[in-house]
């Protein structure tokens, strides 16, 4: 015996045929009628396109004015705060494009000069480290890689504060360089995010180096800025602050520059426009940056 549900089942098939057959018949049979449907939602697709093309061409024109307007006023926003100040930029890993004329464009109208730019060694060469580091103890590096890590962070101090030791390593310790090496104000740091491809034992090095390297400009009296861009990924933003530095995520932007200029007059903090930043910009009241 068939209960109610069976029959409320059959019900709905019905129904459906029903529904399907008259679907079938109106397209076999009245074939105008879908092509005039078709030719209505073919217009207002059209439309909506066109009304989404006008839309971009209007935010693109409101996006070039506030891009002008930071521009004209970005001289005034950084004049003076950085008067005089020598800057080096070092790299850590491949260099990455564009970053030496944003730090330029960033510092210049505050004042500074970019003193020097370097492009660390990776991983390093611990002989021709060793060899160059005559009268030290640092002469034995070669054979005693233990010895790395103290090496490293003397060469971060003076990388900043200048020294014989790391006039005599330059060549060994840097793949390329360019400027003058010197007392620095400031020191900017853009490690990739692309690494070479090293054993672990070579990985092991670099990172004894890059960290030593940090631990001895923190030691140091300026300011150690660690910058990226807005599109590296993966971020730099948590290597820099676990070891000690400001951090701006957006160098290639205007306000991530702004950032920079505030960072390198001593405030701390990581600014820009990723989620991990704590502000856009450094708070600065009477002139005076604060984190």
């Amino acid at each position: 015996m068939f209960d109610f549900r069976y029959h409320a089942l059959s019900l709905v098939a019905v129904f459906l045929a029903l529904a399907v057959g008259l679907l079938l018949g109106v397209a076999i049979g009245d074939s105008g009628l879908v092509s005039s449907a078709q030719k209505d939602i073919e217009n207002s697709l059209r439309g909506d396109v066109r009304a989404s093309r006008a839309e971009a061409d209007d935010l693109r024109g409101e996006l070039g004015r506030h891009l002008d307007y930071e521009k004209q006023t970005y001289p005034d926003l950084v004049a003076g705060r950085l008067p005089g100040a020598q800057i080096g930029l070092l790299f850590m890993g491949p260099t990455q494009g564009g970053v030496v004329d944003q730090v330029r464009e960033a510092i210049e109208p505050a004042g500074a000069q970019l003193r020097w730019v370097g492009v660390l060694r990776e991983p390093p060469g611990l002989q021709a480290l060793a060899e160059h580091a005559k009268p030290t103890r640092y002469i034995a590096l070669a054979d005693n890689p233990a010895l790395l890590g103290p090496f490293a962070e003397r060469i971060g101090l003076a990388l900043a504060a200048g020294g014989k030791l790391v006039s005599q390593e330059r060549s060994s310790l840097m793949g390329s360089f360019s400027g003058e090496l010197g007392q620095l104000d400031g020191v900017v740091v853009a490690r990739s995010s692309s690494r070479p491809e090293e054993s672990d034992e070579q990985r092991g090095t670099t990172d004894t180096l890059e960290q030593g390297i940090m631990r001895g400009m923190f030691r140091g009296s300026v300011p150690v800025v660690g910058v990226e861009h807005l599109d590296t990924d993966p971020s730099q933003v948590s290597w820099y602050r676990e070891h000690g530095l400001a951090s701006v995520d957006s160098i290639d932007q205007v306000s991530g520059q702004a950032a920079l200029v505030f960072a390198l007059a001593g405030a701390d903090g990581a600014f820009g426009l990723k989620s991990s930043a704590e502000a856009l910009l450094p708070r600065v009241v009477g002139g005076v940056s604060r984190p």
